[in-house]
């Protein structure tokens, strides 16, 4: 089989990516700039900021992608570039460089959607990982359970009817005074807790696999006031891990209940939540039980990335999905309509 090389641009949020990969398995290089720690004393991700982060990087990641590689950029196939969905001034920039590197080297240019982007992450250390299969992709701004039915053909079968599980993440470490990001930072303090401590809700919902979060992170909040209210100490290392098991197990049990219902005996992982030690564990030992394939890709690959979408924009390339000159960022897009 012919080398295709892909060059994967990622600017949807707040880091900038650039990548390169060979026939959407092989990594040759994955740049990422992240204006994280300036968002972070905003207690979340400022857009103007990002977008001029975005500017500044662009470039210099690009170059250093193709660098990194060992490739001379006459030698890349097809660009692929997140569209959307994301923050529009952040998708502009990428959408803008991807036009113009594919117009200067006359190359095609690949429109990839964000959430097909973090579902492709798990290919390049998996080379077994074949569809039909059932994904979780978990993140800030995103819950969906989507059925995978072959390269490019997406089925969602499940998404939050309010806040995403990363939100939810966010909105109860902010009251627990632990930063931003949520995620990593509850991660990290409910190995210390006891995840039976607390009885969060767990939201569930008759024939559907959708998920809701906001109870729980209201749950969350409650708790919390009412303990600073009668000055007692908050325990909270506990609140972390039973706030954490609480979403892990609805998402764990939707995620496989939904595979069963669609036929399917391999689920994978993806998005930044998918970088979660519990969530991971509890997919691994639910699978294991029920005799079926699991697949997450490695950390550095769940947060957005350029790799992700160089490898998308591989088997996009190859089912003729091309995009115009007027490709344009899309802030809401369903995964369903790419």
């Amino acid at each position: 089989m012919a080398e295709v090389i892909t060059l994967g641009i990622e600017s949807s949020c707040d880091e900038t990516s650039a990548a390169v990969a060979v026939n959407g398995r092989k990594i040759l290089s994955n740049v990422i700039a992240s204006s994280l720690d300036l968002h972070r004393q905003y207690g979340g991700v400022v857009p103007e900021i990002a977008s001029r982060k975005h500017l500044e990087f662009i470039i210099p990641v690009i170059d250093s992608a193709i660098k990194e590689a060992g490739i001379e950029p006459s030698r890349i196939d097809a660009i692929g570039v997140t569209y959307g969905p994301g923050l529009v001034g952040g998708l502009l920039v990428g959408l803008m460089a991807a036009k113009g590197l594919a117009f200067s080297l006359g190359k095609p240019l690949v429109g990839v959607h964000h959430l097909e982007g973090h579902i492709a992450a798990n290919f390049p250390e998996n080379p077994g990982l074949e569809p039909p299969f059932t994904a979780l992709v978990a993140s800030g701004g995103h819950s969906h359970i989507v059925l995978v039915e072959d390269y490019g053909k997406y089925k969602i079968v499940g998404r939050t009817r309010d806040d995403a599980a990363g939100e939810a993440y966010d909105k109860c470490a902010r009251e627990l005074g632990l930063g931003y990001p949520g995620g990593p930072v509850i991660d990290r303090t409910a190995k210390n807790g006891d995840p039976h401590a607390f009885d969060f809700p767990r939201t569930r919902f008759k024939d559907s696999y959708d998920f809701s979060f906001s109870g729980i992170k209201t749950a969350v909040l409650n708790c919390v006031n009412r303990m600073r209210m009668k000055g007692e100490e908050i325990p909270v290392a506990d609140v972390c891990a039973s706030f954490q098991h609480a979403v892990c197990s609805v998402l764990c049990d939707n995620t496989f209940k939904a595979a069963r219902a669609n036929g399917t005996d391999t689920v994978v992982l993806a998005g930044g939540v998918a970088a979660n030690s519990c969530l991971r564990a509890m997919f691994e030992k639910t699978a294991a039980s029920r005799k079926m394939k699991f697949y997450r890709p490695s950390p550095v690959l769940c947060t957005d990335n350029g790799a992700m979408i160089a490898c998308a924009a591989y088997y996009a390339f190859l089912n003729g999905r091309v995009s115009g000159d007027n490709l344009n960022a899309a802030a809401s897009l369903s995964l369903e309509d790419i």
